[in-house]
């Protein structure tokens, strides 16, 4: 057996290990170790399987396609873990793409540099937790992946599809596609040549169309069956969601004021709407003009970095968004060769920054201890100023 073919037999047994230790936990432990999540995909595809809509569920906030996708979840018996197997699935998928690249890309390195690289993903506890929890986010990387993939092969309709259906599938994927349109500005002969203009050719025009008309018809499809509850759920709700549980974000503290009925009434500035416009000027525009063009791969991680170091909503699972990236940001950084050092801050600083908060987040939630207004909103600065000193390091480090 290959050197690639024993990493992806641990990545199996691992996520298999995984799997099975979820049902005696949830059998016999009083901390259940399925995602809360994963029930409710299971009851909108309940819903969908009946011909009813999947967001009869509460909290269901994703394109019904995903409940379709679990509709066997519905068929009883074994069938109950379906969507975790499936999820399973997207996420070696996921780690498979993440190694082809690597070793498309990264010729000049050893084999076993690459395939430690890409063990980042196919070993990681934390990428295997939460696929076998029942987290859908491995659906969406494995698109992500396969988009990336094929627009370094240049397939540019393939490359397109899959990020018009991963946009469909959970809208932030946008902010990839001023990257993918400006990495093909300079592979094929410009339709005028005139200063700006001339970074329209045809195959970043063919790559837009394409997107457009996948997410288009996708999503004029599930409107067309239901309606305006479908935007509402899928797209609309997130622009002006207050979630403050659970939340590493800076604008954590706000939020949850705001979402107190007597608040929300007298407030004029809709902060939930606003934080949007710093987050996608960074990581849709100012990051994909200065890298790009130049390293696609690094220029998708340190985006969506940037992204989720400014959403207003950060959980753990969100950092499974730019880990996708990072094997192949590595292999172009000088955090692992020349300025060691350099890297062995930058992942402590993210480390201590996070432990700091799940810290006072304990201290609260178990301990009853009044966190919230002081310890707990200062990890939150804490961690999102950390966060920015990584992303100049990262920019700095190609």
């Amino acid at each position: 057996m290959s050197s690639l073919g024993i990493l992806l037999a641990l990545a199996v047994a691992l996520r298999i290990g995984f799997f099975a230790f979820g049902l005696y936990q949830d059998e016999y432990l009083p901390v259940k170790y399925t995602d809360i999540d994963y029930l409710v995909f299971s009851d909108a595809a309940k819903y969908v399987s009946q011909g009813a809509s999947p967001y009869l569920r509460e909290t269901y906030r994703y394109t019904p396609l995903l409940a379709f996708m679990l509709v066997p979840n519905c068929w009883g018996g074994a069938w109950c873990h379906f969507g975790k197997i499936l999820f399973i699935v997207g996420d070696l998928v996921t780690g498979i793409m993440i190694a082809k690249l690597l070793f498309m890309q990264n010729k000049s390195a050893s084999k076993r540099t690459n395939l430690v690289l890409a063990s980042i993903w196919l070993l990681n506890p934390m990428v295997v937790t939460i696929s076998t929890r029942g987290s859908s986010e491995s659906i969406l990387t494995s698109m992500i992946m396969l988009s990336l993939y094929y627009g370094i092969e240049d397939r540019i309709a393939a490359s397109a599809f899959w990020l018009g259906l991963a946009i469909h599938f959970k809208i932030y994927p946008v902010i990839y596609l001023p990257s993918m349109l400006y990495y093909l500005s300079n592979k094929a002969k410009p339709v005028v040549d005139f200063p700006v203009i001339r970074l329209v050719n045809c195959k970043n025009l063919k790559y837009l169309v394409v997107t457009g008309l996948t997410f288009a018809g996708l999503s004029g499809v599930m409107y067309l069956v239901y309606g305006r509850e479908f935007l509402e759920h899928s797209y609309f709700y997130h622009f002006t969601r207050l979630d403050h549980r659970h939340n590493f974000s800076v604008y954590h503290m706000l939020l949850y004021y705001k979402s107190a009925a007597a608040t929300a009434a007298t407030s004029g500035f809709d902060t939930e709407k606003m934080a949007f416009v710093p987050q996608l000027v960074l990581s849709a525009v100012v990051i994909p003009l200065l890298l790009a063009k130049s390293d696609l791969s690094s220029s998708l991680f340190i985006q969506t970095f940037t992204f989720v170091t400014f959403n207003k909503v950060i959980t753990s699972q969100y950092f499974i968004w730019f880990l996708i990236f990072l094997p192949h940001f590595l292999s172009r950084s000088d955090l692992i060769s020349s300025k060691k050092l350099n890297g062995v801050v930058v992942l402590s600083l993210w480390i201590a920054s996070q432990a700091l908060w799940l810290y006072n987040a304990y201290r609260l939630e178990f301990l009853g201890e009044n966190t919230f207004d002081y310890a707990l909103f200062n990890s939150s600065l804490f961690f999102f100023l950390s966060n920015c000193i990584c992303i100049h390091r990262f920019i700095v480090s190609l």
